[in-house]
């Protein structure tokens, strides 16, 4: 089979495709034969990966089961799912049973794709931490990522107003259409005021902060009293900011962040039952479409890596993989 491998070499991350035998599910795994797979930014970081050792690339997938390991049930081959998984750039993966989410019958592979990541990840951002309710302000920091938007689609089937920024206006604008309450179009650290006059002078009750340090004491500034503030990533390069003690503490304000790096196998199953339970359904009654913003051939994940670190995409970037030969 083809597979995508990288290597991490100082700020640089060097992509070689490479021919490898079809793994073999070992206990509480499926094979799956990947139709589908999606970009996330995290995964092509400089720390993503020991330097100088290559590994195989990719983090989600969708696709068919072809067989599955002792002690899996409820999966036979020819079942549609999708899941995080490791290697999923590549025609087979192996994904763990645990992590394997049905595919509504309305939605394509490449759809499918772009869910279990990004999607799981605004779970345990707006509800699994954020507690978010109802009627509550949802403040979304570069909202046009992929994380951004499924938080936006999430966050308004939960009720919410969502207020988000970006740097574009264009992809602000494209945004409309999924509910955005307040755009800002802003790169720096001055959205506070605007959050504020917005709600009112209450402030966000939640804050999904995807871009990093540059905006992190903005988002104290504009967080509501018991608001909650999420960090999830930091593509601004800038992992070190002050914190407003004073406001931390008469405002009573909740900070954390959303990664599964340190986690092991079962700490990141463990909201899967959730998901399905309460999210998926979403899917199924098209209350929520994931938004791609292209598809791309498997061939093309060069372009594809380069198209996503280049912020030129709203959505999801998702790659097409080659017919089964």
């Amino acid at each position: 089979m083809q597979s995508y491998w990288m290597q991490m070499s100082g700020s640089d991350a060097l992509l070689e495709l490479r021919d490898a035998p079809i793994p073999t599910p070992g206990p509480k795994q499926l094979l799956v034969r990947v139709h589908a797979s999606s970009l996330n930014r995290g995964e092509f970081l400089p720390g993503h990966g020991k330097p100088g050792a290559w590994k195989a690339i990719g983090g989600e997938g969708a696709g068919e089961v072809v067989s599955a390991g002792s002690g899996v049930s409820g999966f036979n081959p020819g079942d549609r799912v999708m899941g995080r998984c490791a290697g999923s750039f590549a025609e087979y993966a192996l994904l763990d049973a645990a992590e394997a989410i049905p595919i509504p019958s309305n939605l394509s592979f490449e759809q499918a794709a772009s869910i279990p990541l990004t999607f799981l990840v605004a779970f345990d951002m707006l509800v699994l931490q954020g507690r978010l309710k109802a009627g509550e302000w949802l403040l979304i920091n570069g909202i046009s990522s992929g994380v951004g938007v499924a938080s936006l689609q999430l966050g308004k089937a939960l009720g919410a107003k969502v207020i988000g920024t970006s740097g574009s206006a264009e992809k602000l604008a494209s945004l409309r259409s999924l509910g955005l309450d307040l755009a800002l179009c802003t790169r720096q650290p001055d959205f506070a005021l605007a959050v504020l006059d917005a709600t009112e002078g209450q402030g966000a009750n939640l804050i999904v902060n995807t871009v990093g340090g540059t905006v992190f004491a903005e988002d104290i500034r504009a967080l509501a009293f018991e608001g909650r503030l999420a960090t999830v990533g930091y593509v601004d390069g800038v992992v070190h900011a002050d914190i407003d003690l004073e406001a931390l503490h008469a405002k009573r304000l909740t900070l954390f962040g959303v990664s599964n790096r340190l986690r092991s196998k079962e700490q990141k199953a463990a909201a899967v039952p959730r998901f399905i339970a309460e999210v998926l359904p979403l899917f199924a009654e098209g209350r929520i479409v994931p938004r791609i913003d292209r598809v791309m051939d498997f061939a093309h994940l060069p372009e594809a890596k380069a198209l996503m670190e280049a912020g030129a995409h709203v959505g999801k970037v998702v790659l097409k993989m080659p017919r089964a030969t």
